[in-house]
């Protein structure tokens, strides 16, 4: 269904919508919420009153044809508001934090090859070597699909910012892996194509 078409039936009260947008996005809004926390209560929490404000303000809400856009930038607020409370009440919880965890899912397919273990091992050191907002932009740009205009939105930084994330990003990637002589270019044609 359009989104936009499911979003204005939500809008106005009808059952189905609201049951068609929960189905189609909470088991995404969970596995984001994974990259934040390992609780899975907390994150079932924040998506059970993602709905609820989404239900009791329904006839005020704006106009969307992007639903997973526009519940993915109201559950990472609210996640991340849910953190940070969190995070002042005990100072020493580290089971949550405020820049995600982000995995790509181009490792898992080296894993499941024995002899791949050190590309794999490579892979995630290059990660680690990212900053937290060049991997969390990456994962939208790349794992999510989402274009420039919508990742502004959700990380509420500019059109440059953006693309110079993304760029600096894949660029210490591959800074990375060839000072390890690991040949990743397949994956990048992919990336930047």
């Amino acid at each position: 269904m359009e989104d936009k078409y499911i979003w204005e039936e939500f809008k106005n009260e009808k059952d189905h919508a609201l049951s068609y947008i929960y189905h189609q996005n909470v088991d995404f809004l969970f596995f984001y919420g994974k990259k934040f926390t390992a609780d899975e209560s907390f994150i079932l929490d924040i998506i059970q009153e993602l709905f609820y404000d989404l239900i009791k303000s329904r006839k005020n809400l704006g106009s969307t044809d992007n639903i997973r856009l526009y519940l993915l930038k109201s559950f990472r607020r609210k996640l991340l508001y849910g953190i940070a409370n969190k995070k002042k009440l005990d100072k020493q919880n580290c089971d949550y934090s405020l820049e995600p965890g982000i995995v790509f899912s181009v490792e898992e397919e080296f894993i499941r090859s024995e002899d791949q273990s050190r590309k794999m091992m490579l892979v995630r050191q290059g990660m680690k070597e990212l900053n937290a907002k060049q991997r969390e932009i990456i994962y939208y740009k790349f794992t999510c699909d989402f274009d420039y205009s919508q990742i502004c939105d959700i990380m509420s930084i500019s059109y440059d910012s953006a693309r110079k994330l993304v760029s600096r990003g894949i660029n210490s990637l591959k800074k990375y892996l060839s000072e390890n002589n690991f040949v990743f270019m397949f994956i990048f044609r992919k990336l930047t194509s």
